[in-house]
């Protein structure tokens, strides 16, 4: 019974500061800053005090497997939260918020060839209606439910960076069946840090310079409380799945999408909410009968 309310616990966090995060990254952005460097800066922050936990955990144990799948973890996480912090300096929220449902349909196709979690009927019913509570949230976008829409940068960079996270929450569940919640999560932080660095350079990025812009005292609340949000979701999502199949995680956590339509109109006063949360609802029930695929 304990165990049971931890895992709902977690997941109400969850639900609640992965929106939250996108709040902090956005205002960021729309103020000027890189996303790369909100990404990579995120990181290192998390990084430096993750490293604390490293004196209450034992890392005797981190085979080759746990090296693997921390570094293809670091390499998916810091592209794909890259890609995010880009899409929501130049999208709606209230939008890009619950395209995420389709987070949980990648991470069924990919759970099926990493982790031989294999989705029923109710799978696929609720991938179908995922689809179709989509088409009222992207409706009220200029380009409408069309092809047209996809070529639009913002939702491009969602797309990615959805993918890259689907893919990335596969990994960290391995890295935890061969260590520990704990343990992941320090992983995370420090191989998201590094990885995050080293996109810098492809980009060509200026870090000095842009280090200077983006490190100001008037960003320094935003920045803090944007690591905390991204740590609590991040310690959160992996005692999740520590107790659960991705595919099933990735479902619960859907329920976030609503929070980010309200905060997309409490914080930029985004329009059309009434029919963007009739489509997350729609998106909400398809992510409930994937979590069928179990029963």
């Amino acid at each position: 019974m304990a165990g049971t309310f931890l895992v709902a616990m977690a997941v109400v966090l969850r639900v609640i500061f992965n929106p939250l995060a996108n709040v902090y990254q956005k205002q960021l952005g729309l103020k000027g800053n890189n996303p790369l460097i909100v990404n990579f800066f995120s990181y290192l922050l998390l990084a430096a005090f993750s490293t604390i936990l490293l004196i209450f955990v034992d890392t005797s144990n981190s085979g080759r497997d746990f090296w693997l799948y921390s570094t293809l973890g670091g390499i998916a996480g810091a592209m794909g939260n890259g890609f995010l912090v880009r899409a929501l300096q130049m999208g709606d929220l209230s939008v890009l918020g619950p395209i995420n449902s389709y987070k949980s349909v990648i991470g069924i196709i990919v759970g099926i060839f990493l982790l031989s979690e294999i989705p029923n009927v109710w799978g696929i019913a609720g991938i179908a209606l995922i689809i179709y509570g989509s088409y009222y949230v992207l409706d009220t976008t200029d380009e409408k439910f069309s092809w047209k829409l996809l070529r639009t940068p913002a939702i491009q960079y969602r797309i990615w960076a959805m993918v890259l996270t689907a893919i990335e929450a596969v990994f960290i569940k391995r890295v935890i069946l061969v260590s520990s919640t704990t343990l992941a999560f320090v992983s995370w932080c420090i191989f998201g840090a590094f990885f995050s660095f080293i996109i810098l350079f492809f980009y060509k990025i200026r870090l000095k310079t842009e280090l200077r812009r983006t490190v100001k005292l008037e960003y320094l609340s935003k920045f803090l409380l944007l690591v905390a949000c991204i740590g609590i979701m991040q310690f959160t999502t992996n005692y999740v799945f520590d107790h659960m199949p991705v595919g099933y995680a990735l479902s619960l956590f859907q329920l976030s999408i609503i929070v980010s339509v309200l905060f997309g109109y409490k914080f930029f006063q985004e329009k059309d909410i009434g029919k963007k949360i009739i489509g997350s609802v729609i998106m909400i029930v398809g992510s409930v009968m994937i979590i069928l695929l179990k029963n």
